[in-house]
């Protein structure tokens, strides 16, 4: 990869997992979902369902993971986010659903979505910013894309953009629905809540001038429109950006020919 180090970074700030590491397997019904350290493998040997062998931890009782999860939240092992996610395979079947808040301690990919709303003017193309509201768990103040998001159980990353784009930007969803998809980012990191493997599905939306996103939700505190330089300056001379926002910028100014690949 030919990136300036200053972008560099932010894609080996994203790649910290060594796996497996100290961590073992986890199994469901013998198919391979995740990774979990030596006390989550405790937790769960406690569970008659669960077995640990050489191959690793194996819930044989599939749909028995989302109140193995609970009982475990309830033990003060994780926070319990009361947003189910689906747990697939590695060929992308649904195998069981799992609390939001558990993904991290059981190293589980999660799915997300991303969106760049692009805005072109006379002077130049433009971007619109996010900034986390001061209340979030994860990266409060952060700056972060117009509308991104978990892909939550039952839902398509396509679905999940239009729901998130209305919640989060008051996006209409005949507008939402306009977004192209542009590609797919996949990392393995060390996060304080556990391992982070996430998916996410990068979107691009054009958003005429005249058009204001609104925090719907209060998830966002602001938006601000910048010229796209800004946003190549920022992410690559600071860490204003939340982690992950970085990525999906990085490739939007490769496609877009701003810098280097």
């Amino acid at each position: 990869m030919t990136l300036d180090p200053g972008f560099l970074r932010h894609v080996r700030a994203c790649d910290t997992a060594v796996l497996p590491g100290e961590r073992l397997p986890f199994l469901l019904a013998g198919v391979p979902v995740g990774w979990v350290r030596p006390a989550m493998v405790e937790a769960l040997a406690g569970f008659a369902s669960v077995h640990v062998g050489t191959d690793g931890v194996d819930l044989r009782d599939r749909p028995a993971l989302p109140g193995i999860a609970q009982t475990l939240s309830e033990r003060g092992m994780f926070r319990w986010r009361r947003e189910a996610f689906d747990v697939r395979g590695p060929d992308g079947a649904v195998l069981s659903q799992i609390d939001r808040g558990a993904i991290p301690s059981f190293g589980v990919e999660a799915t997300g979505v991303h969106l760049n709303g692009l805005v072109r003017r006379a002077d130049g193309l433009h971007l619109w910013v996010a900034r986390r509201a001061a209340n979030k768990t994860l990266d409060p103040g952060k700056l972060d894309h117009v509308v991104a998001g978990g892909v939550p159980a039952g839902l398509s990353p396509m679905e999940t953009l239009v729901k998130e784009a209305a919640e989060e930007a008051a996006i209409p969803a005949v507008l939402a629905s306009q977004a192209r998809h542009v590609g797919e980012v996949r990392y393995a990191m060390e996060r304080p809540e556990g391992l982070r493997r996430d998916h996410l599905h990068c979107y691009d939306l054009e958003l005429s001038p005249d058009f204001m996103p609104q925090a719907a939700d209060g998830e966002v505190e602001s938006f601000e429109l910048w010229p796209i330089e800004r946003a190549v300056a920022a992410v690559q001379d600071t860490d204003d950006f939340k982690f992950n926002v970085n990525l999906v910028l990085i490739d939007l100014f490769v496609r877009l020919g701003l810098i280097a690949g």
